[in-house]
C-alpha cells in the first residue's frame, strides 16, 4: 500500500489527494497520471532519462521538483550497448517502403503491357 510522501499516512493507489494533509498525489486531478516528486530536495531532472538525452520539454526543467514525465535512467547492459545486428536489407527496407511499393507497381504494369503486346 502506498504512503503519502509528506505525512506518511497509508493511501489507496487511486487517491488523487491525501485525505490527511491534502497533498496532490496525481497530476491534473486524474488518477491515471502519476505525479513524481523529488524527495530529498534534489531536482528530478538530475536523474531523469529525458534530461540526460536532452529531449525534455518540461517548462520547469532543470529545477523540477514535481514532474509527470519523469523516467529513471536506463541501467546500461550488454543488450543496450550492443543492439542486435540485422542485415543491410532488413535495416533499409523500412526506410524505403514507399519507393519499393512504387517500383513493384511499375514492374507489374510493365510485365502486363509486355504480355499483352
Amino acid at each position: 500500500m502506498p504512503t503519502c510522501p509528506r505525512c506518511q499516512s497509508a493511501l489507496d493507489a487511486a487517491m488523487v489527494h491525501c485525505p490527511r494533509c491534502q497533498l496532490v498525489l496525481k497530476a491534473h486531478g486524474h488518477p491515471g497520471i502519476p505525479l513524481h516528486r523529488a524527495l530529498d530536495g534534489e531536482p528530478l531532472c538530475a536523474t531523469c532519462r529525458y534530461h540526460a538525452d536532452d529531449s525534455c520539454n518540461f517548462p520547469q526543467r532543470p529545477q523540477a521538483q514535481t514532474c509527470t514525465l519523469y523516467r529513471p535512467p536506463i541501467q546500461e547492459t550488454e543488450e543496450h550497448r550492443f543492439p542486435p545486428r540485422r542485415g543491410f536489407l532488413g535495416q533499409r527496407w523500412r526506410q524505403y517502403q514507399g519507393l519499393g511499393a512504387v517500383l513493384a507497381l511499375l514492374l507489374i504494369s510493365l510485365v502486363v503491357v509486355l504480355l499483352q503486346g
